[in-house]
């Protein structure tokens, strides 16, 4: 909660990740679910500026599908009686359509805190993002860090970066009538998380020309990467929030952000394993 706790001090909120995917058993699907149970309560207790994200294999998604919703909607309720909300991450191509399907089935059953990301690497994207934004759902845009087929996603960054700007628009749009939820704890429906200059700026050009308040565009980041353009937003008004994982399980989660930005090497090797 230290974490938590000083970013919160410097104008920003946080999204806490327990770092994990891919389980092979129920058992293990269960300890994750209990770890993310006790993190919602000691954000409660703590009174932190917090909410948590989740990834569907690691509470049982490829060992069955009942498993792992029924794993989620305990998280889903638990957060709820927080007023806390759960972001599912997208993973791989293969877990897309049963990622949506539990947010559906949630969502069927009146669950209003889980919210998605949605990935504009994939050609799916910007369609599902549309479908899914008239059902409700709230949504982090990211670029995606998996390695897919080109028969899924685009092969050239100069095509994801234009698929991100058209969702950007599309949430940004969407934000002009959905705005935040009526307690005001949850993110607004544009969560633009990137590190990518040029895509912020876009982000925020667009916001500025369908008047779009500040306070309904959030950028996430991740922790200690551009601390200071993570400053620089705050400083200018906007929410801002930090992927802060924690746990054992770093390795998947290492590469892909290596992969992603190979100058992210020095800044894991000297945050995952201090101390």
């Amino acid at each position: 909660m230290e974490v938590i706790r000083s970013l919160n001090t410097r104008g920003m909120f946080v999204t806490l990740d327990h770092l994990g995917e891919n389980v092979d058993t129920p058992e293990k699907a269960a300890i994750a679910t209990e770890d993310y149970l006790e993190s919602l309560t000691r954000i409660h207790e703590a009174g932190v500026g917090s909410n948590i994200s989740v990834k569907l294999t690691q509470l049982g998604l490829n060992i069955d599908f009942d498993l792992c919703l029924s794993n989620l909607r305990h998280i889903a309720t638990r957060a709820a009686e927080y007023d806390i909300m759960v972001r599912v991450d997208i993973e791989d191509f293969s877990t897309v359509d049963r990622t949506w399907l539990t947010f559906r089935t949630l969502r069927a059953e009146g669950v209003i805190n889980v919210g998605l990301a949605v990935q504009s690497y994939l050609y799916r994207s910007e369609e599902d993002t549309n479908a899914l934004l008239s059902e409700g759902a709230r949504f982090r845009l990211c670029k995606g860090a998996y390695s897919e087929s080109p028969d899924v996603a685009y092969p050239r960054k100069a095509e994801v970066d234009a698929n991100y700007d058209r969702i950007a628009k599309i949430l940004i749009d969407a934000s002009l009538t959905h705005g935040e939820t009526s307690t005001g704890k949850f993110p607004p429906v544009a969560a633009i998380a990137t590190h990518d200059l040029a895509r912020i700026d876009f982000a925020r050009n667009c916001a500025e020309k369908v008047s779009l308040p500040k306070a309904a565009l959030e950028f996430q980041m991740l922790l200690g990467i551009r601390s200071d353009l993570q400053q620089e937003l705050v400083n200018a008004g906007y929410p801002v929030r930090i992927y802060v994982p924690y746990g054992t399980d770093w390795y998947p989660y290492f590469v892909r952000r290596l992969a992603e930005r190979p100058a992210n090497l020095w800044f894991f090797l000297s945050n995952l394993f201090r101390g």
